[in-house]
């Protein structure tokens, strides 16, 4: 927990929900045990779609399609969202889900790496939510930045690794050393790029947003 869990829970008390379709596929990913984006980053994200209006998203990490369906029902309605999974049992999942939401039409799942798909595009995306595997971050980015057009956003989920970023190599346990490693080179990547205007936010577990300078 980074934010004292009584202020994030009084803060989550706030929040207003989703719509149907989104609270009925939170609730059986949370009841499966597949991670979804909390309830702190979907407020952010609601709120950052409402001003920002990205025509055209990118989803690195689909999971069961909740956060991209969360886009599209809160984004722009004639956004459009592609989004990347390569794990093989959750796909149909999430097409099902696209399918649930009427999605399916606004919405293009991506199968395969997203670390040999990402390089098969070419679009330039005006925001693009990472949200993969965390150690994969800062494999992806050099393909990620050249797919994001000047004065567009990335945002990246997870970063803070519950606190456990700020610990010493050592202090962590052994089999997360090489993710810790891995997350700390993507955030000094990420706020030293001159390409990129970055603030790092503990939101949900820490998230990062950057802009990309229209000059770049």
């Amino acid at each position: 927990m980074i934010v004292d869990e009584r202020l994030v829970t009084y803060i989550n008390s706030l929040d207003t929900g989703n719509t149907k379709i989104l609270d009925q596929i939170e609730k059986e990913a949370l009841d499966t045990f597949v991670p979804i984006i909390r309830k702190e980053m979907q407020s952010f994200l609601k709120m950052f779609l409402s001003v920002s209006k990205p025509m055209r998203i990118l989803e690195v990490g689909t999971a069961v399609g909740f956060s991209a369906i969360l886009m599209a029902e809160y984004g722009p309605a004639d956004c459009r969202i592609t989004t990347i999974e390569n794990y093989e049992k959750r796909i149909p999942i999430a097409k099902e889900n696209f399918k649930r939401a009427g999605k399916e039409s606004q919405i293009t799942l991506l199968e395969g790496d997203a670390a040999d798909v990402l390089k098969e595009l070419d679009e330039p995306y005006d925001l693009i939510f990472m949200d993969a595997a965390k150690g994969q971050y800062i494999h992806f980015m050099p393909d990620v930045l050249r797919l994001l057009k000047p004065g567009g956003v990335l945002i990246s989920d997870n970063v803070l690794q519950d606190g456990d970023i700020i610990e010493s190599h050592f202090a962590v346990t052994r089999r997360n050393r090489t993710i810790h490693k891995r997350m700390r080179d993507y955030l000094y990547e990420l706020t030293h790029n001159e390409e990129l205007v970055t603030a790092v936010l503990p939101i949900g577990d820490g998230i990062t947003v950057s802009s990309k300078k229209e000059n770049s």
